[in-house]
């Protein structure tokens, strides 16, 4: 079975992903932020009987909160995301909903993030992501620096974690315009998660390409990939299924806090098992064969006859 003959199919199935996903991200609001990182409160508010979404959020635009989202955790337990309190706010809530939907059974839970904490957490999300790249890249061109051009190894796999965080992103930002699903800080969490699965599945494969080339070095690379994919393609899809079982069971019978979390980890063990072994291990061949170079050779060549035809 030849999988390297078939990249070019890979690369497409990856492009028609992709391609929704940066339209929806081009579109603002790229992602639908929540309180972590557009500041704002949320209440977590559990009542003494049965009540319903639409109860919560009748009550709450009738005291100028109509801007609130409320999320139902369990028959008696609601989530409520509002613009930041100011002091005396959470009282009032308490009082109007206990007279208007039914009595509070204690003091709710709030967390507050203000507008200079939620700028920060950006901030700080993206020099995390940032940098778990570049310790990505250093490591695994420094752990293959036995064979040649090691530092492929290392673009490769921080392409395929690229081609994985922008799905990632895509897909929450189609959810965020479809059903209004917002992200908070539980989201750069699960991106680390996944980037160290990711690049962990695609060592996998990698070090079974060096094992291979250096038992031959004159066999062609293509060849060499060819063979490792098929030698870990086994073990790779055992562990990614058996972590989806495990993610999927916990998403539905997690609580209602995780599923940002777990939904993140759900989509990234897929696209992250997929790229190892499609996108990473094929971009070797095509680094190896020079397409990379002449492709970007014919974007220069592209780029000399515009600036011909405009002058």
């Amino acid at each position: 079975m030849n999988v390297v003959s078939k990249r070019k199919w890979y690369f497409l199935l990856s492009a028609l992903v992709i391609v929704p996903c940066v339209i929806s991200l081009i579109i603002p609001p790229a992602l639908k932020a929540g309180i972590d990182f557009s500041s704002g409160s949320a209440i977590e508010m559990t009542f003494i009987e049965d009540i319903t979404e639409h109860e919560v959020r009748t009550a709450l635009g009738e005291i100028d909160h109509k801007e609130s989202k409320v999320q139902q955790m369990d028959s008696r337990t609601v989530f409520i995301r509002t613009k930041e309190l100011q002091e005396g706010e959470l009282q009032l809530i308490q009082a109007y909903l206990t007279d208007e939907v039914a009595e509070v059974t204690s003091v709710p839970n709030v967390d507050t993030v203000s507008p200079e904490v939620a700028g920060e957490t950006v901030r700080n999300a993206i020099i995390a992501v940032l940098v778990a790249a570049l310790a990505i890249l250093l490591f695994i061109s420094w752990a293959f620096r036995g064979i040649p051009n090691p530092l492929r190894y290392g673009v490769s796999a921080l392409l395929a974690l690229f081609h994985d965080i922008l799905i990632i992103i895509g897909i929450f930002s189609i959810l965020g315009k479809v059903i209004d699903f917002e992200v908070n800080a539980m989201l750069i969490v699960g991106l680390l998660a996944v980037a160290g699965y990711s690049v962990n599945d695609t060592i996998v494969v990698f070090d079974r390409i060096r094992e291979n080339v250096g038992r031959n070095i004159d066999r062609p690379l293509a060849e060499s990939v060819n063979i490792s994919i098929l030698e870990s393609m086994g073990r790779s899809l055992g562990t990614s299924c058996t972590t989806l079982f495990a993610l999927v069971a916990l998403y539905f019978i997690g609580g209602a806090t995780l599923k940002e979390f777990l939904l993140v980890l759900i989509i990234g063990t897929v696209v992250g098992t997929y790229s190892s072994i499609f996108i990473a291990a094929q971009f070797l061949v095509l680094w190896e064969q020079g397409e990379v170079g002449r492709f970007f050779e014919f974007l220069r060549l592209r780029r000399r006859r515009v600036r011909s035809s405009t002058n």
